[in-house]
């Protein structure tokens, strides 16, 4: 590949209240890292928000113990929707988000944050800081397919989760407590052989991804009728590099980018190039290949990538600066 996909950099999350998310987050679970928060207008994202510009609020929040942040997403100018049906596991898209957890016996357990957003928190010892927080950063997804086989050519494919780490049938404990978690699923955990890469591949960490397809009855799709940013899980997003070789590759499996910024973008205070695509069951996929993020913003200090190695991490004592973004009050 000539292009790197360094770690997972956030899930986005559609809200009613942005600040009250981030507040459960950073109390709960250690994202207490405000990487940015900005009001703007999500121009190039007309196709998937009703032909409509959307004003939007959104806060990105961090876990320094290491992995992917949350993008909490709220509308200024619509009230959200949620999903028309009620939500069973095995509906087609981002069903839950894993998080990264490294003091609990099994090796995983389910739960649902107040507003109905299901987490998986995954045994896993990796730590980028050493923190007391048992609690970790985003270290993949359960999504719901349709067709397993097509799902894994295009995770695979693009995204080089060459390790397939379990493929089983069956009714499984661990998803009893979750609507519709009685059904009889495949379920296929992937993941990755190499080592993380990247400027913040480091604070990213391994990640992986849990496909899952219900065999037993039809899933709906959890977007159906309604539009990105509404309440739920709207996007999971990747940290890459070379983001025109992985716009040809998308497009030679069969999946080509269905929104590319092209050029820098601002997003609060960083910037960068962004696109989405979206795998075989319309679940979008976005692509961040960041250039800029602020350290100390009225001292004008930067992290800069666009002009360096882009398989070489930054040094720790670098990406660790982000701690000067910490939150210790609720807003």
């Amino acid at each position: 590949m000539n292009y790197t996909v360094n770690g997972i950099q956030q899930i986005g999350i559609g809200v009613t209240n942005a600040k009250e998310v981030f507040n459960w987050y950073k109390n709960h679970f250690g994202f207490d890292i405000l990487v940015f928060e900005d009001t703007s207008e999500a121009a190039l994202m007309t196709q998937y928000t009703a032909d409509q510009v959307m004003s939007r609020y959104a806060l990105l929040a961090m876990n320094m113990k290491g992995g992917g942040g949350l993008e909490i997403w709220q509308f200024k100018d619509r009230t959200p929707k949620p999903q028309i049906t009620d939500f069973k596991l095995g509906d087609l898209g981002i069903n839950m988000m894993k998080l990264r957890n490294t003091d609990i016996i099994l090796p995983s357990s389910c739960l649902k944050d107040p507003w109905g957003n299901w987490i998986q928190s995954v045994q896993d010892n990796y730590t980028f800081c050493n923190y007391k927080d048992r609690n970790g950063g985003v270290m993949g997804a359960v999504i719901g397919v349709s067709n397993m086989e097509k799902s894994l050519l295009f995770y695979q494919g693009l995204f080089g989760l060459d390790k397939i780490k379990s493929d089983e049938t069956g009714v499984f404990d661990d998803f009893k407590n979750i609507p519709g978690g009685t059904s009889k699923y495949r379920r296929v955990l992937i993941s990755r052989n190499t080592s993380t890469v990247g400027g913040f591949g480091k604070l990213l960490g391994p990640f992986e991804l849990e496909l899952i397809q219900v065999i037993d009855r039809t899933p709906s799709k959890i977007y159906e009728d309604r539009i990105w940013g509404d309440l739920g899980y709207i996007h999971l997003c990747f940290d890459v590099a070379g983001m025109d070789a992985l716009k040809k590759a998308s497009q030679s499996i069969g999946h080509p980018f269905t929104v590319d910024s092209a050029n820098s973008f601002d997003m609060g205070e960083a910037s960068g190039r962004f696109g989405y695509v979206e795998d075989p069951d319309g679940t979008l996929i976005e692509l961040v290949e960041t250039h800029k993020v602020p350290i100390l913003k009225k001292l004008g200090i930067y992290i800069n990538l666009k002009n360096r190695n882009p398989k070489k991490p930054l040094p720790n004592w670098v990406v660790k600066a982000m701690q000067v973004h910490r939150k210790r009050k609720d807003f």
